[in-house]
């Protein structure tokens, strides 16, 4: 399983747009700061998910979303 998701940053209200296999892992991560590009603008909290059972489906719609 895929999922496309959408990060809040409570420190500054920006969106973060990614993918993953294993969505709360990834979270956690991100809010760790082990995102290079973004761990300036932790917590983020999940705004929103999709899940897909392809991963070219769920990089497409990632695409889109950004």
């Amino acid at each position: 399983m895929y999922f496309v998701y959408v990060l809040k940053s409570l420190k500054d209200g920006s969106t973060y747009i990614g993918m993953t296999t294993n969505l709360e892992r990834r979270v956690v991560e991100h809010n760790e700061g082990r995102t290079k590009s973004i761990k300036h603008k932790v917590p983020y909290t999940l705004h929103y998910y999709e899940a897909y059972l392809d991963k070219t489906t769920a990089r497409k719609r990632e695409i889109k979303l950004k």
